[in-house]
């Protein structure tokens, strides 16, 4: 099978940057030759030690089961609030001040919070990852709703479509582009936040191995549990939000 001109181009740049950013990382451990700076060298010897020898894979897949569970709570009830305070400005004007506050409200003092409230129990951890995300999917959401073409729905009104076909077929697939958008960089921040409420109160995932590695100045074991736990949001953005993307593209390309 031979690979069309621009993505040989494509993969090349990319594996190029990739390439160049490891010899720098290397060159740069050697000229400091400090234990603080490790080289990327040690960093892979010690990716191989944590999967073959230690917990990493099921630190990995504890901390993914966490991410996943957030970020579906989070995209749900984000996006039911944000379509409704797009649509009824009186919904939106009584709910806009909370809306602001719980934007401020710092994720650590949200998670202290739900764990004092709730004890240090799973659904803690959840509900704390959650409720740092949801305000910033409502804005988005919100601000798609406010941009939705009146004139199709009012097509769709004339043509007698019901409610669920005109919700569906006319009105979210215009909010694609911020579902996405609100999608990656919930992604982005919910993983950031379940480490640091799996750092303070679980005993399991990649923010406790964070941890106790840091308490052992193991600096090569935590960034090889940062590059192990990148690579798999790469792979993420990859297999599911890349073909989305293209998806959307080409309907958009065929309206």
């Amino acid at each position: 099978m031979i690979l069309p001109k621009h993505l040989v181009s494509f993969l090349l740049v990319r594996v190029g940057i990739v390439v160049a950013l490891s010899a720098l990382w290397q060159s740069m451990a050697w000229l400091i030759a400090s234990p603080d700076f490790p080289s990327l060298y040690s960093v892979i010897k010690s990716v191989q030690f944590h999967f073959n020898e230690g917990d990493m894979v099921n630190n990995i897949l504890i901390t993914l089961r966490r991410v996943l569970l957030s970020f579906i709570i989070a995209m749900l009830l984000g996006g039911i609030i944000g379509i409704m305070m797009g649509v009824n400005s009186l919904f939106n004007k009584l709910t806009d001040s909370l809306l602001i506050i719980m934007l401020n409200i710092p994720a650590l003092v949200t998670i202290l919070l739900c764990y004092i409230w709730f004890g240090l129990v799973e659904a803690a951890a959840i509900a704390a990852v959650a409720i740092n995300k949801i305000p910033t999917v409502v804005v988005m959401i919100r601000e798609g709703t406010r941009t939705v073409d009146k004139d199709l729905l009012a097509v769709a009104k004339i043509y007698k479509l019901s409610a669920t076909k005109t919700f569906f077929s006319v009105f979210l697939p215009q909010l694609y582009p911020f579902i996405i958008a609100a999608a990656r960089s919930g992604l982005s921040l919910i993983w950031k936040i379940v480490l640091v409420v799996e750092l303070l109160g679980r005993s399991d995932g990649v923010g406790f191995a964070l941890n106790t590695l840091f308490q052992f100045f193991d600096i090569a074991g935590i960034l090889a549990y940062t590059f192990a736990f990148v690579m798999i949001i790469l792979l993420i953005e990859i297999l599911f939000f890349k073909p989305f993307d293209k998806l959307v593209a080409r309907g958009a390309c065929g309206d």
